[in-house]
């Protein structure tokens, strides 16, 4: 069909979700409690007060979530492990009941023909491991190293692709620097320390994955499309911070052995001087990867702005002397995030011409919309605008690819309408609707979109 974009043999197709997001189970068979649970139970951080306690209570529903998968038809379900249901104090003891739920859960999948594709690490760490410094500390990173070493001891056999960390920036920086995300800190070295210590963890874990010998090995990044809001020098190096930030500080040590050239201009007093950096941790940051997964959504339009803080004590990371502006003429979703599909081509092209070989096979580990998705008198949900926005980001990837940019699988986020973080249950990006008071799922539109599309690859 015209409709939909065609992509070569062996692409994969899958559907992503995480585990705070949709297991609930929060308290049961042993899990132990995560930064998450401390900041969606303190007053006032998430909307309405929602918490992830019952989410979509996967952790007793995978059954009817994996037949949702299986007739949707997707080649890989890509989920996240919850440390703290592994080793509930972020270190010592293994909880074996953890360990058995993420079993039952690959084995489902295996059986319904879908391949498991792991996150170890998507945002809910280790309450205990938080109480010890957190990210900002090494200890944390080395702590996440021996939780990787258990899950792929564990699992290793079965799920063949394996991500470290997804979205290390909104740990760092909406965790650690604008406080929106848990553990709801605000801070500008600690933010900064947290960034490296990730990328430690992340290759602390690498070697733990090889290791263990399991066939993939990658990182997620949420790489944004900065783009300036005139064509002013002032607001042309605005667009340099916000890419330092959002992007570089992670692509750079990842795939080019170094940090950032901009990171002092972006950073200034917070940067200079560091202590939390040691000699070989970009040898290890800089492992080989077998693919890097990339998150995509929206561009950003940014401008030339003072720093929000005069005093540099008070600082925050996220402070770089840029503000957001709205892009007008465009449709937004429900996030108020513009609709362009045109810079998801864009992103990818760059990112190949700046990296060249350096940069490995990639997956579109996430990429979807949030919309007001309301149930019809029929009881369906006709997203089109959901529709429209996977048609055409589909099409923009096809594009990238087409120019050269060795793309191997595509995730729509997120198959389950789900806890969105601070911003509770108020938003849905599912594919499949969900009725948090009956928990009853509801294929939408764009399921049936979405298995037409990849049945069409086939046909």
């Amino acid at each position: 069909m015209s409709d939909f974009p065609r992509f070569p043999a062996g692409f994969v197709f899958g559907a992503a979700t995480a585990s705070y997001q949709i297991e609930g189970a929060a308290a049961e068979d042993g899990r132990g409690p995560s930064i998450w649970d401390t900041y969606s139970h303190t007053p006032g951080r998430t909307a309405n007060g929602d918490t992830g306690d019952v989410a979509c209570d996967h952790y007793h529903r995978y059954p009817e979530d994996v037949a949702l998968l299986g007739e949707l038809g997707v080649d890989s379900y890509r989920f996240s492990i919850a440390w703290p249901r592994i080793v509930p104090d972020g270190s010592g003891p293994v909880n074996a009941k953890g360990l058995d739920f993420y079993d039952r859960l690959v084995d489902e999948l295996l059986a319904a023909g879908i391949e498991p594709a792991a996150t170890l690490y998507h945002w809910d760490l280790p309450q205990a491991l938080e109480d010890r410094g957190g990210w900002r500390v090494r200890e944390t990173a080395e702590r996440f190293a021996e939780y990787t070493a258990v899950a792929a001891e564990r699992l290793g056999d079965r799920v063949p692709r394996w991500i470290t960390l997804n979205e290390p920036w909104c740990s760092a920086f909406l965790g650690y620097s604008v406080g929106r995300h848990a553990p709801g800190a605000r801070e500008g070295r600690g933010a900064l320390a947290a960034a490296h210590r990730l990328l430690v963890g992340h290759g602390l874990a690498v070697r733990e994955l090889r290791a263990a010998g399991v066939r993939e090995v990658g990182i997620t990044l949420n790489l944004d499309r900065n783009l300036p809001a005139s064509d002013s020098d002032a607001d042309r190096a605005a667009v340099v911070r916000a890419d330092t930030q959002h992007n570089l500080v992670w692509t750079e040590p990842l795939l080019a052995g170094r940090y950032p050239a901009s990171e002092e201009e972006t950073w200034g007093e917070l940067i200079t001087g560091q202590d939390f950096r040691r000699d070989g941790d970009l040898e290890l940051i800089g492992q080989p990867l077998d693919f890097l997964g990339i998150n995509y959504y929206r561009p950003i339009v940014v401008a030339d702005a003072p720093y929000r803080e005069a005093d540099p004590a008070r600082r925050v990371a996220t402070d770089n002397r840029y503000a957001e502006v709205r892009l007008e003429g465009v449709r937004h979703t429900a996030m108020n995030w513009p609709v362009v599909p045109e810079t998801f081509t864009d992103l990818l092209v760059d990112l190949k011409e700046r990296y060249g070989e350096a940069l490995p096979p990639v997956h579109i580990t996430e990429n979807g919309s949030a919309e007001a998705d309301e149930v019809g008198a029929d009881g369906a949900v006709h997203d089109a605008d959901r529709v429209a926005y996977l048609r055409d980001h589909l099409t923009a990837l096809r594009a990238a690819m087409d120019a050269g940019v060795d793309v191997r699988g595509y995730y729509v986020w997120s198959l389950l309408d789900n806890f969105e973080w601070a911003l509770g249950y108020d938003k849905r990006f599912g594919i499949v609707r969900v009725d948090y008071a009956t928990q009853r799922r509801t294929p939408k539109d764009s399921y049936r979109w979405y298995r037409a599309m990849i049945a069409a690859q086939r046909g």
